[in-house]
This record gives C-alpha cells, structure tokens and sequence, in this order.
C-alpha cells in the first residue's frame, strides 16, 4: 500500500478516496479524520454507514460535500477555527433521512480530527415536547374560548375551532358527536369537511346506538393494521373508510367521540394528547349545552309559573320571613319588594276569613312537621269582585338543624269559582226541582234496559212512594194493567227514537191511579251509546178525567166550568175572549154571554198589556204553560191581583190559535204583603220620631226668638221696617222647612202606587236625606254624599225604595251609637255613594261600626232575625226592605268591608220605549 492509500481506497477499488479508521471497526462513536483545510481523510464505520453513498464518490471531499445544505453554509474557514466550538452538524443520510449531530475538533498529528455525536433522537423529543406544549396551548385557548362565548355563537365558534383542528392536524373531514338525552342515541352536533374531501357526516344526522357498544377508554383507529376492522358498527359510522375515534368521558361514562375521517396519523400524538384535544372540545361544550338547557328549564318553569299563577316558597329558620319567588311576587302584586317578605305581611294578603287558619297550619309545619294544605282567599279592595283563590301547600325537607320548610302557591281561582257558581247553580237547580210541580226522574241504561236513579222530592206528595218503590223491578206493577202494554212500547219508542211524549195510570200508595203526562228524553255518549234518560211526570189527572167527561156529556163539562170557583176563559192570540165562566163574568160585572168578543186587555194598563202579550207569544208548543200575576183594573173597584195560567192551543204547524187560562184571585194576598210593607213603614216612621219631632221643633225655636226679639223692640218702640222684615223673613223660612219635613213625611207614609213607575233613584237618595240628616248630624254622625253625576231611571216605587234606604241608615246609626259607647274616641260616619252602568243602578250604604259577625251574614235578611235587645226592634226591616227590591226586579246584599258593614242596593236600569 503506498503512502496516500487507505484501506477504504482499497474497498473502493480507487486510490486517492477517503480512508477508514482502522480502529472505527468496533463500531463505537462517530468520528472523522480531517486536513487542515477541512478535506475529509478518513470516516469512521459507524459513520459512514449512516450517510448517503453519493456523498462520498469524490477523493477527499471537503466536510461541506457531506452535510446537509443548511449546515453547509455555517461551516466556514479551517478546522483550527472551529476549535472550542459546539458544532451542530446534519450529515446527509441514508434513504434521504437526516442525520442529526453535535460534536467538536481535536487537533491530530496528520491534521484533525471531529468528533460527533447522533442527537437525532434528543431533537425529536424536544419538538415532540414543542409540539405538545403547542397543544395544550391551544387546548386550553379552544377550551377558554368556548367557556366564554355566548350561547347564541356556541355553535358558530365551535366549528371555527373544529375547522382549526381540522386543518392542524391535516384531517380531511371531522365531527364530534354527543350523547342525545331525548332518545339515548348518538348525534352528529358539528362536523367538517375540507374542500377536496367527501364529507361522512351531516350536522344534527342521528347516529343511533351504533357508538354504545364501542369502549371509550383510549382513542380507537379504524384500519387493517391495528386489527379492528371487524367491528360492524365502526364500519357503518365511517362508511368503510380510514378514521379515528376520540373519547370524552365524564361521571356518567362517555358523553362523546370525536370522529377523524380518512386520518392515516401524520402527526405524531399519543393517546392522551388526543384523549386531552377530545376533552377541550367536547368538556366546556357539554357545559355550556347543559347551562343553556338548565336556562331553557328556568324559562320554562317561570313560565309556567307565570300561566299557572304559582311559584315557591320557603320558611326562613329562626326569622319571622318567608321568602317568595319572584314570579310568585308578581302575582301577589309585590314585584317591586325583596324576595323576603315578613311572615306577617305576606298573611295580610290573605283574606280574614282563611288567615287565622293558615297561621295555624304554618306553625303546626313549623313545630310538628305536619304537611301543609289549605285553600285560601287574598284580600281584595273591591269586595264585587270574585275573590282570588289560592292552593298553599308545604312540607319539611331534611332533619335537624338542615331541616327547612319549602312549598308553593297555586292559583285556583277559576276552579274555585266555577265550583262555587257550580254548588249555587245545583243548589237553585235542585231547588227548582223540589219546588216543581211536576215530577222530575233519571234512568240509566244498564244492559238494554232503563233503571230508576233518581226521583224529585215532588214524588212523594203526588203518589206516596219513593226511588226503592218505583224500581226497575216494581215500577210496572205500579202501571194500570190496562195500560202497561203502553208503557212498554213507551220505552222502546224511547230507546229507539231518542224522545217519547205518552200517557198511562199510575197507582199511588193508597190505591188511587193518576193518570201522567211522561215526556221524556235519551241522552247518548260520543259513541251513541245510550246512557240515561231524563224526564218528567205532570199529574194530568184532572185534565184527563175532564177531558173524558167532555167527551161523555158535554153539559156536564159546560156545568163543571160553569161552577168552578176559578175563572175559566179561552182566547185569541190578539186577547179578544171567545169563552168565559160565570166566576170570570162576575168579576167583570157583566153577563157570561157578553164575554165573548170582548178584550181582556181593555182591563190592563198599557205596561200590564205589553207584558202579557210578550208572554203569551213566548208560548211553544214544547212549552204550551205560562203562569204570571197580572193587575188589572177592574169596573168601579180598586186594583185586583190574579194568578193566571194560560195554556197555549195551537196547528198542526205548530201556529198559536187559541188559549186556554184559568185564574184565581190573589187580591187579599197581595194587600196583605201590601199592608205588611206599609206596616213596616210606619214603623220606621215611629223610629224616626224623636228625628222628626227635632226637625220641627228647631224652626218652631228659631221662630218663636224671632217673635220675642220683634215683641221687644215694639215694647221699647224701637221697631223698624228693615228689622221686621228680616225676621218675618226668617219666621216664613222656617216655617217653610217645617212644612217640607211635614209634606215629606205625609208623603212617605202614605201607600204606594198601584203599579210600578220610573223613577230616578236620586229622588229616593234625597227624601231619606231629608228625613234623617239633620238628625244624624245632630248625634254626631258625619254623613259622606256621593250622588250620581248622571240622571237614570229605574222602575218600581219611588217611596218604597226610600223605605229601604231609611232602614239601612237607621241600622247604621244605631249600630254606630252602640260601638260608641264601647269607644268613646269613635268619630262615626255613613257613606252613600250612587254608581250605575248600562244594565244596573247600585246605591251603596256603609259605615264604620266594625262590621256584622260574620256567622250572622246568611240570616240577616230572615224575618224576624234581630240583633237588637228584646223589644227595640222587630226584625223586620231588612226582610221587608229585601222584599221591595226583589220585587222592583234587583237585589239587596250585604259584606263587610274595611270599616263596617256593606249594603248594596242593586236595580235594573228601566228600559224606556219611544
């Protein structure tokens, strides 16, 4: 071998080429042999079988042919001045691979020499590390940002940051699914796709449960080389393609999967760096989902609260508050207080009647754990009004100290009401029913045939039996033989065409038959399924038997009318008779064979007349009955009362021809009631003495110092012109006002009119004025005015309404002295205020004397119910004042309001024709 001339020369089958360390054979280290130039003379074998082939072609390159282009451009000089100098070297590798090192220059006999070391591996963990330092970075930014963006961009922002990882991460197409509380599936909530990729999924597409089965612990790569292919699900989520699923878990378990289409892993990640990008997408998304459904729950309940009328509430332990929800408050009209309410103030919103009752059933919640349900009232300000009904109900959650006392109120007034208006509605309906003439029955329809279940209470006075006599069982006994083959087909008639109209005996309980009218109608299901019948029975007896002796005997007929002690006519629609008894042309006074042509409206007043015509065109067919009192104006007698039946007769077209009417004299009747309401009066006008004999003896005072002072100055001979004058004014005024007290009192005590008339109810207000206020002023009452502003008119009697008016006031004042003397410090007044609308006039009295007991309000208006001593009153007043003004068509009531007692007078506004 010749000087120059290497071993590697020799391999190479050249001379000249760069030489191997003979001792680079063992393999250890990295190592070249260098002039001092920088030309390479010598590799080591560890070395040079990490560099490219092509990188050593030339004899003796320079250091700068063997490295990468970047390094090449820092190596620079000779190796004397790299010297004490780190030197970051990339040799060019094998297959195009880096090799990365670090080394140093040590001088040598034949020149230098550098040793380096492989730092490949140190730089890829470093740039791992970057890499995921970078990610977490932007985790916590993805996380940060989601945290904090509004509800209505969540969406919008999240698939910004999805798109951002979709291009990082050079993913094609991108999704994350959530958990669908709603149907326990899986939903696509936001996907991305790049532009050249086709997209796997759609935003909002159901999944199903095809995830369920896939267990979420570490990410999950679809493809051939992890061995995972065989997994249907997969396959179906990815449409056969490459992908890479992500699990999010939460307490519950997994709650997402982030979804990465067509990913073959070009960045290096682990497992927890995707599991981590998993969790700062899916964990601040879930949050904010679930915040803004927790927001949705709240709208909706306050919401609900709102329609319903409801809301929570809550006991504050050792305080006397109570603490309210605010929708709550708004209900209860305190929307503008705090949530915490005194106890006390929030039981002044219940009404007197329910408050002390809740207070108890609170304290029992409080001390004995009881629960707590009660329905109460709120007090109102307008006592008309329908009262606001409420359901409280409570309980006690936890035990010992953490024990607290929650519960709410709901709003039940229209169910409240609607019973209420339900009870009264049953309560006249079944008052109706028992006071019919006519016997109301119910059968139901069990197994094809028709069952008695209810008879009115008019069923025992007509035949003596009751329901378990009139069974389904007994009742056809109960039929006339000769007539049970007719009840029978009345009932399939029924059944069969929904209505029956039929006729047939029934024995009483003595062994008599009547004969009943039976009108009866079917009522059906939604299916036409029969379900009862409703009908009635009118004891038609009397009419049947005389219908059969008019067929037998007509003279017999004619002489049972003729007798009869009732009047007995027929007549047209137009009121012209064509049949009259001899009771009807008694009454008349005139013969019965002049009845026929003349007019009964001939004896009405033209109110009387108009009214009776309306009645009787309201006759049908269906209902042919009409029972009213007339007052007529009979020849030469004062007015006549009769109770008057008509009985419609009509075509086949069902047009009214003729009407049949029987009346009876109810004159002694109505005098009597007549006589009554004046009694009543007069024994107001004797309450009222002491007041009146007042208001005549002042002017008579004022009168007589008048005459003495004008007696004087004649006797000292001063008297002059303008004096006497002055004084004979005031003696003519006086006796004016005595003359109106008088007049005014003659007028009241005098009887009412014959027959209602308009009348403006201020009239009324001024006469009771007149009587009582300056006797009221005189005991130290105040009276508080408030006329209507604008003039009506309503019917009835003018003198009679002041009768009511006065009996109030009277019952005021004498409940006001009494309460005086319990409290002296009691400035007493009564209030009359007039109101009216469209259809009512309402006068109301009232006072401050505390009010009636509330037990008392159901009987004040009974007769003879008082609450004055023995022998200071006869409980009549209010009893007779109600009967005046249910007679002129209105109602009298009574509350108790803030101050006292309440009395509303209500009447219809007249109708005036024109």
């Amino acid at each position: 071998m010749t000087p120059g001339e290497n071993l590697f020369d020799r391999l190479l089958g050249r001379t000249g080429a760069v030489s191997v360390e003979p001792h680079a054979s063992t393999g250890k280290g990295l190592s070249v042999q260098l002039d001092h130039q920088g030309h390479v003379l010598t590799l080591s074998v560890a070395l040079r079988a990490q560099l490219a082939p092509g990188a050593l072609n030339e004899p003796r390159p320079h250091l700068s042919a063997l490295l990468c282009a970047s390094s090449a451009l820092s190596i620079e000089g000779n190796p004397a001045e790299w010297q004490h100098q780190n030197l970051d070297l990339d040799f060019q590798g094998t297959a195009g691979q880096v090799l990365h090192t670090r080394g140093w220059v040590e001088p040598n006999s034949d020149g230098w020499v550098l040793r380096v070391q492989d730092v490949g591996d140190l730089l890829a963990g470093q740039q791992l590390a970057q890499d995921r330092e970078q990610n977490h970075l932007l985790a916590c930014q993805i996380s940060q940002q989601l945290r904090v963006c509004s509800l209505s961009r969540l969406p919008e922002v999240f698939h910004e940051h999805l798109r951002s990882l979709a291009q990082r991460w050079r993913i094609p197409c991108v999704a994350l699914a959530l958990l669908d509380e709603e149907d326990q599936g899986w939903r696509i909530y936001s996907q991305y796709a790049a532009h050249d990729a086709p997209a796997l999924w759609q935003t909002g597409q159901r999944l199903g449960t095809r995830l369920d089965s896939i267990h979420g612990n570490v990410p999950l790569r679809l493809d051939e080389t992890l061995g995972r292919s065989d997994n249907p699900r997969l396959h179906s989520v990815f449409g056969q393609a490459d992908g890479f699923l992500v699990p999010y878990r939460d307490g519950q378990g997994v709650a997402a999967w982030l979804l990465c289409g067509f990913y073959r892993g070009q960045a290096p990640m682990r497992d927890q760096d995707w599991l981590d990008l998993a969790a700062a997408l899916a964990g601040p998304l879930l949050s904010r989902l679930r915040e803004q459904h927790h927001h949705q729950q709240l709208e909706r309940v306050e919401a609900l609260q709102g329609l319903l009328g409801t809301g929570w509430w809550e006991l504050l332990p050792g305080t006397d508050e109570i603490q309210l929800a605010p929708q709550l408050l708004h209900s209860l009209s305190l929307e503008h207080g705090p949530t915490r309410q005194p106890l006390a103030r929030w039981l002044e919103l219940i009404h007197p009647a329910d408050r002390q009752e809740l207070h108890s059933r609170l304290h029992d919640l409080q001390t004995l754990g009881t629960p707590l349900l009660a329905g109460v009232r709120l007090q109102r300000s307008d006592a008309t009004q329908n009262p606001l009904w409420y359901r409280v109900q409570g309980q006690v959650l936890g035990e010992g100290e953490n024990r607290r006392w929650v519960g709410f109120m709901l709003d039940i007034s229209d169910i409240k009401n609607q019973q209420l208006h339900a009870a009264a509605a049953h309560a006249r309906l079944d008052n109706l029913i028992a006071s019919a003439p006519a016997v109301i029955y119910v059968q139901r329809y069990v197994s094809g045939a028709l069952h008695s279940a209810f008879f009115s209470d008019s069923l025992l006075p007509l035949l003596g039996w009751t329901l378990p006599d009139c069974d389904h069982e007994h009742l056809p006994a109960l039929i006339h033989a000769d007539d049970r083959d007719l009840y029978f087909e009345r009932t399939r008639q029924l059944l069969r065409d929904g209505s029956v109209r039929s006729r047939y005996r029934v024995r009483d309980k003595h062994g008599h038959y009547h004969w009943l009218l039976d009108e009866a109608k079917l009522l059906r299901d939604d299916l036409g399924i029969p379900v009862e019948a409703v009908g009635l029975w009118l004891d038609v007896t009397e009419a049947t038997l005389a219908a059969d002796r008019i067929q037998q005997s007509e003279e017999r007929y004619r002489i049972l009318v003729e007798d009869s002690p009732a009047m007995i006519c027929r007549y047209r629609p137009d009121l012209t008779l064509t049949f009259g008894n001899t009771p009807l042309a008694n009454y008349l006074e005139c013969p019965p064979a002049q009845l026929p042509g003349m007019n009964l409206g001939h004896w009405l007043s033209d109110e009387q007349r108009q009214a009776f015509v309306q009645r009787i065109h309201q006759l049908t067919p269906e209902f042919p009955v009409s029972t009213a009192e007339i007052s007529l104006e009979l020849p030469g007698r004062e007015h006549a009362w009769w109770v008057w039946s008509d009985r419609g007769v009509f075509d086949a077209q069902g047009v009214l021809v003729e009407v049949q009417a029987v009346g009876r004299d109810n004159t002694e009747v109505r005098r009597s009631q007549q006589q009554l309401t004046q009694s009543a009066k007069m024994a107001t006008l004797g309450e009222m003495a002491t007041g009146l004999a007042h208001e005549i003896n002042q002017p008579l005072n004022v009168m007589r110092m008048a005459i003495v002072n004008v007696l004087k100055r004649l006797g000292d001979g001063k008297a002059e012109v303008a004096y006497l004058t002055e004084k004979l004014q005031r003696i003519d005024a006086q006796v004016q006002r005595a003359t109106r007290v008088v007049d005014h009192m003659r007028v009241f005590g005098r009887r009412s009119e014959i027959e209602q008339q308009p009348f403006d109810p201020a009239q009324a207000v001024d006469g009771t004025l007149a009587l009582l206020g300056e006797g009221l002023r005189g005991k130290g009452i105040e009276l508080r005015i408030t006329p209507s502003a604008v003039a009506v008119q309503v019917t009835g009697y003018v003198d009679q309404l002041e009768q009511v008016l006065i009996n109030l006031m009277v019952n005021a004042r004498d409940a006001l002295s009494s309460r005086r003397e319990k409290n002296p410090q009691l400035r007493p007044w009564i209030a009359l205020h007039c109101e009216h609308d469209r259809r009512h006039v309402r006068i109301w009295v009232e006072d401050n004397a505390g009010g009636i007991d509330p037990r008392l309000l159901e009987r004040i208006f009974e007769p003879f119910f008082t609450t004055k001593p023995i022998g200071v009153g006869t409980g009549l007043g209010l009893s007779v004042s109600y009967g005046i003004v249910e007679n002129m068509g209105g109602r009298l009531s009574v509350v108790n309001g803030e101050h006292g007692a309440r009395f509303c007078v209500e009447l219809p506004v007249a109708q005036i024709t024109k």
